[in-house]
């Protein structure tokens, strides 16, 4: 078997980054001696999370632009320049067999040199409504997997194949990791467990409405694991004071985290969404408005139209969360059919058939 090389860039937040790390450890089960580098932008979670998954990544110089007029949209231009140049050293140094982009801004550059390069090139956009990278590099990319129906209107249909967005695959197992998790997380066994999310960035809204209502949860005999984003742990780290109530800026081990929840509080993220449905618990989702085209909304809404879980919308926190919250944690029979529901919705074979075409490609060149 040929030593394929693999390179594969996604970043900026979780919903890039770990498909991206999903797809490289599918492909490195179909093809063991592979070698995998990724790419990312510089100074950007990336950095941090993918070594963590034991692969190595190089970054660019890039970052989004910004709604108004900054001294870092004047730098645009010099980084994007910056980023092509790199990329094309990158690419022709390690001499990759299939470049994978799972969106998020250094994903551009990469993958723009890579079709002029002529690799085989494969991106993956998790959302209902395209990302703005992805949309650019349709026309030039070889393969598009998508998780929705419809995305006709982003990108050409001939090259459209609809996966499901990849997870990790340690989600697939969770119900035997109960334990596990209650013990990791030092929670009591014989309490509910409401486990919050905000994203990898963490959430404002989110999190001032659990400060907010913190009281009135745990009065519920409720003990909560919060995951608040890196940027707002000072603010809310004193929680920690209290036994039932556990604040930390990201959460690691999801899988354990996952199975110790009885209940589970999020964003509506494609990537969230995906997971959720594997995790087969529970959801109260709290969308973002802050997204092109309302998508979380929509994700949200798609998944509470098959009664798989609860929505609230932010403008509605104040005056509805506490009739949702009580009306579902006080009845065992909603929380049953809500996971079962939502579980019936899980494509858990996502990342092998996004694997799958990436060996399609390879077999063309």
């Amino acid at each position: 078997m040929k030593n394929y090389k693999f390179i594969l860039s996604g970043g900026g937040t979780g919903g890039h980054i770990y498909p991206a790390i999903a797809i490289a450890d599918a492909l490195k089960v179909k093809y063991p001696t592979a070698e995998f580098l990724f790419v990312g932008s510089q100074d950007r979670m990336e950095m941090e999370k993918v070594p963590a998954a034991g692969y190595k990544i190089e970054g660019l110089w890039i970052a989004g632009l910004q709604r108004k007029l900054t001294f870092a949209n004047l730098m645009f231009p010099f980084k994007l320049i910056s980023s092509l140049i790199k990329s094309a050293r990158i690419i022709r140094k390690f001499k990759p067999d299939a470049v994978i982009g799972t969106g998020g801004f250094a994903s551009g550059p990469l993958l723009e040199m890579a079709t002029r390069y002529g690799k085989p090139t494969l991106i993956q956009e998790q959302n209902s409504f395209a990302g703005i990278t992805n949309k650019l590099l349709a026309k030039k990319v070889d393969t598009i997997c998508v998780a929705y129906e419809n995305m006709q209107q982003f990108f050409p249909s001939e090259k459209i194949v609809i996966t499901g967005n990849p997870v990790r695959q340690d989600l697939l197992d969770i119900n035997s990791k109960r334990e596990t998790g209650i013990a990791k997380y030092n929670l009591d066994a014989s309490k509910k467990t409401l486990v919050v999310l905000g994203g990898s960035l963490g959430a404002r809204a989110i999190n001032k409405l659990i400060d907010n209502e913190l009281q009135f949860i745990l009065d519920q005999n409720v003990q909560v694991l919060w995951q608040c984003g890196k940027i707002y742990y000072e603010e809310y780290k004193h929680h920690n004071a209290s036994v039932e109530v556990q604040v930390v800026p990201f959460i690691d081990t999801m899988d354990l985290a996952y199975a110790s929840a009885d209940i589970i509080i999020s964003r509506a993220g494609a990537g969230s969404v995906s997971e959720l449905a594997l995790v087969g618990k529970p959801v109260i989702f709290i969308p973002s408005p802050n997204v092109a085209e309302d998508h979380q909304t929509k994700n949200a809404e798609a998944i509470v139209d098959k009664d798989a879980a609860l929505l609230i919308k932010e403008k509605d926190l104040d005056g509805a969360f506490r009739n949702q919250f009580l009306g579902l944690i006080n009845d065992e029979n909603r929380q049953e059919i809500l996971g079962a529901n939502i579980l019936k919705l899980a494509k858990p074979d996502a990342t092998q058939q996004i694997a799958d075409q990436i060996e399609k490609m390879l077999k063309k060149q």
